[in-house]
């Protein structure tokens, strides 16, 4: 590392090369910096406990007020894969140690019961609580002392970690970062073509993306015209607690709009499913559209949202221009996105198309695989072009619906181990996923998450 020092001479405010002394300073070696997590979900907390068990120094930083923070906001919705799938083997052994209750690993959890049973009492360990910092939201990260341009020994030097925390600015310097923020908070538009418009903004009070608790918001929707936006399993979900809804309140109408060629494609295995909970999802949604308890129109491409009296879909269906009308509430399930403009500043290898680690696009991509035909890959695939900088979890698969939490927890453990020297270690695959079999059905048409 080099200081400059500025020499002022013969009182001119400008300075030249002679003016301009060069100062050595020793370059103070990173080895004793932290390794920095962003993001204390499933696979930010594996993270944290493969480090513990390499015995590297880490923080965990968490922008909401609890570990978990976005899961939360979908805590009353159940996950479709049991226990054994969704508990991280370095975070079992350090829970086994203090005494934990290992839960049923046959039963399927809540988003609640995954953070109250499993990701807090990981949080609360003697060898993790004291890394965490909540409240702490990352807005952006550089190498010290360098932009995205800047080329010589960047390599040397740390990361900046620039951080919001009381009000404040802090900034923190790391050896590795590990971006494990994923993409929820960052959905897909109503628009078909994925362009947000200032219409659908200007609707924010009519319209909620994502997977709502419908019981502890039943005035909101009881006896309305609502639209339901997905042709996927997060769509499905709401439908079904709309249904719930419908039977105490009969003037409550659903109308589901997809872009799928016929609602069948959006009923998946059904009963074939090798995971018996999404199944079913399959076969209840069936049984409401066969006895009218909901109209689907499908395929339809939405280009705008318009608001008069009440909302209007303008779109097109089978081809020719259509408006759809009279809707008082919208819930748009058409998946997320990632967000990088906290790494605006760092070298990344991004695919043009999934939005994903570049690598592992080929590996990934939804009108190919499904969840239950990706490759279990670690850390190689997710190398980037900014040495010691990873993006692991759901935003390392960009826009592709087909993230396993299961994978995530390879991906840390693999990242881990390189950072920790073991290089034997991030190069073995150790991994076992469920066979999902149909899973892979009508690829090109599946918009939502596998996990």
């Amino acid at each position: 590392m080099k200081t400059l020092k500025i020499i002022k001479q013969n009182g001119s405010c400008c300075t030249t090369a002679k003016d301009i002394e060069v100062q050595e300073t020793v370059n103070n070696s990173d080895k004793n910096l932290p390794i920095v997590i962003i993001g204390a979900g499933p696979i930010g907390l594996a993270a944290a406990a493969h480090l513990v068990e390499q015995k590297q120094a880490f923080i965990l930083l968490e922008a909401g007020r609890e570990i978990a923070h976005n899961i939360r906001s979908w805590g009353h919705v159940t996950l479709f894969s049991p226990w054994r799938y969704n508990i991280n083997k370095a975070a079992k052994a350090l829970l086994d140690a203090s005494g934990w209750i290992e839960p049923n690993l046959e039963t399927l959890p809540t988003g609640n019961e995954l953070i109250d049973l499993y990701l807090k009492p990981l949080s609360e360990l003697v060898q993790i609580k004291p890394n965490i910092q909540l409240n702490s939201k990352v807005v952006g990260i550089s190498r010290q002392f360098n932009d995205k341009m800047k080329t010589k020994n960047r390599v040397e030097q740390s990361f900046n970690i620039y951080f919001e925390q009381e009000n404040d600015i802090r900034i923190m310097e790391a050896r590795a970062v590990i971006d494990a923020t994923g993409t929820w908070g960052n959905p897909n538009p109503a628009n078909s073509t994925g362009v947000w418009l200032k219409n659908e903004l200007a609707l924010a009070d009519h319209i909620e993306y994502g997977i709502p608790d419908i019981n502890s918001n039943t005035k909101r929707y009881a006896n309305k015209k609502i639209a339901v936006i997905g042709g996927g399993h997060s769509a499905i979900n709401t439908l079904l607690s709309l249904a719930e809804l419908q039977k105490e309140n009969p003037l409550t109408k659903l109308v589901w709009i997809m872009r799928k060629r016929s609602v069948e494609e959006a009923y998946g295995g059904e009963e074939k499913d090798a995971l018996a909970a999404r199944g079913a999802l399959g076969v209840s949604i069936r049984e409401l559209v066969d006895t009218g308890k909901i109209e689907v129109i499908t395929p339809f491409y939405i280009s705008q949202l318009k608001k008069d009296e009440n909302i209007k879909i303008v779109g097109t269906l089978n081809g020719e221009p259509k408006v759809l009308t009279g809707f008082e509430e919208l819930i748009v399930n058409a998946g997320n996105r990632p967000d990088f403009t906290m790494i605006s500043e760092l070298r990344l290898a991004i695919d043009a198309t999934i939005e994903s680690m570049q690598a592992l696009a080929p590996l990934i991509d939804p009108n190919e695989h499904s969840c239950g035909t990706v490759r279990a890959h670690g850390e190689e695939i997710l190398r980037q072009p900014e040495k010691d900088f990873y993006i692991v979890g759901a935003k390392s698969y960009g826009r592709a619906p087909t993230f396993l939490m299961a994978t995530g927890y390879e991906q840390v453990r693999s990242i881990t181990a390189y950072l920790s020297g073991d290089n034997e270690a991030s190069k073995r695959v150790e991994l076992e996923l469920p066979e999902t079999g149909v899973c892979g059905m009508n690829l090109a048409n599946q918009s939502n998450s596998c996990c």
